[in-house]
């Protein structure tokens, strides 16, 4: 018979049919609508916890739960393990599944019963990584959403279909260079970590996914423009990619006219597009923005 410690560092993890068992029981079926895919591989879920450099002393906040396979992992790695589930019965079962199979940590794992999106603060300590599987059609709102709203959190790696892990890690001149790629760059360091199969899921996906490593920079962007005021260049230079940023950032500045002077200003050829720039010349960009009755003249 096996002691509590014994199960802990054994067979704490879920397996294909520990997953399929449990699920049965909740009544649960993995619904497209709400993208869940569960991981059903212990093997993958210590990869990803090792991919993420998840330390001994860090608090982790966890997006998109599920069952519990990877939060176990974080848990058996970390000091302190947050997850944000916003299914009912997903967020009920959770906490049991932890005092079940890993009992010496429970206290050191909380629940956020809650949309991610809606998240503005969690309990216990400040986080300091992010790990997910995040579900494929939320996955970019929800990662900047969390990166911006806590700003203490150093480390990050999420799960991703693949098509988007190349678009986050994606550099200027890159065809699939966009709109995430700049934004998730505001925050960090972006690359990608690593190919996931389909089989590790149940149900398999019909599409490969990625890992994505995101580490905070070490300095902040270097600008006198917010946030806000960048991320209106760059969602301006990409809501008409193949025009040049003259004519992209025309309704920004006022007038394809104001938009040549902001681009001249900030040293970038108004011919040039938005696939080409980095996130520090959109930065300089935004700094330019013409008054409104320059604009106009």
């Amino acid at each position: 018979m096996s002691t509590p410690e014994q199960h802990d560092s054994n067979d704490a993890l879920l397996g294909p049919a520990d997953i399929r068992e449990l699920a049965a029981v909740l009544g649960v079926r993995p619904t497209k609508q709400k993208g869940q895919n569960f991981v059903i591989d212990a093997n993958t879920v210590r990869r990803i916890v090792r991919t993420a450099e998840v330390r001994p002393e860090d608090t982790v906040v966890e997006v998109g739960p599920g069952l519990g396979s990877l939060t176990l992992a974080l848990l058996e790695a970390a000091d302190h393990v947050t997850a944000v589930e916003i299914d009912d019965v997903l967020a009920a079962a959770l906490p049991a599944t932890i005092e079940a199979r890993l009992p010496a940590k429970a206290a050191r794992f909380a629940l956020v019963h809650s949309d991610a999106m809606l998240v503005q603060e969690l309990p216990g300590p400040a986080p300091t990584a992010l790990v997910a599987n995040l579900p494929y059609n939320v996955a970019v709102p929800v990662l900047l959403h969390m990166l911006d709203r806590f700003p203490s959190i150093e480390r990050t790696l999420v799960m991703v279909q693949a098509e988007v892990a190349d678009r986050l890690a994606a550099r200027p001149g890159n065809k699939v260079y966009g709109v995430p790629s700049v934004k998730a760059n505001w925050y960090c360091e972006v690359k990608r970590a690593g190919a996931i199969g389909r089989n590790v899921f149940w149900p398999a996906p019909n599409v490969d996914s990625g890992l994505v490593s995101l580490v905070k920079r070490a300095e902040p962007v270097k600008t006198t423009a917010t946030k806000r005021e960048v991320f209106a260049v760059v969602d301006a230079a990409f809501a008409q990619r193949r025009k040049t940023l003259r004519a992209a950032l025309a309704g920004w500045a006022g007038s394809a006219a104001g938009a040549e002077q902001a681009l001249v200003a900030a040293g970038i050829s108004p011919q040039a597009r938005g696939e080409s720039l980095t996130v520090e010349e959109f930065a300089r960009i935004a700094e330019h923005k013409p008054a409104p009755q320059e604009a106009a003249l």
